[in-house]
């Protein structure tokens, strides 16, 4: 069952994709479509300085009317990051990602970028949680649990 941040990460595997600041949007775009997801982390000297997402492409691009071939990913990335610890519940992931409206939760570990997730993942686990535990509760009331 999954439980903490740490648990999901091994299942899932802590692979994260980043992009220097000073690569342009499209660059950070062709890695993240190659990749199929949604958001990269943009880092600087191998520091992570923010996010890149789908959603900022939207605002701080397209409705500015900017170019993702000239403009650089330190200009249209989210750099107040939220971010979890690995001994993190998923449950409060969950909440976390609500109450600020972001789909993807770096994970640091001591200040150190040790994976990411996002929503999917998130609801995911929460889903395979909550059949496991609807199975539990019917083997109790079928009395096939074992015991």
């Amino acid at each position: 069952m999954t439980r903490t941040v740490e648990d999901l990460l091994r299942r899932k595997g802590s692979d994260v994709l980043t992009v220097d600041e000073n690569a342009t949007v499209y660059e950070a775009i062709e890695i993240m479509e190659a990749r199929r997801v949604g958001s990269i982390i943009v880092t600087s000297a191998g520091a992570t300085v923010g996010i890149f997402t789908e959603r900022d492409y939207l605002r701080r691009i397209v409705l500015q009317g900017r170019t993702s071939r000239t403009t650089l990913t330190s200009e249209a990335m989210t750099s107040n990051l939220i971010t979890v610890e690995p001994n993190s519940s998923i449950p409060d992931c969950m909440a976390l990602m609500t109450a600020h409206r972001i789909r993807h939760l770096p994970v640091t570990r001591e200040g150190q970028l040790v994976g990411i997730l996002s929503i999917g993942d998130i609801v995911k686990a929460l889903l395979v949680e909550t059949q496991a535990k609807a199975q539990h509760l019917e083997s109790l009331i079928s009395g096939s649990y074992p015991g």
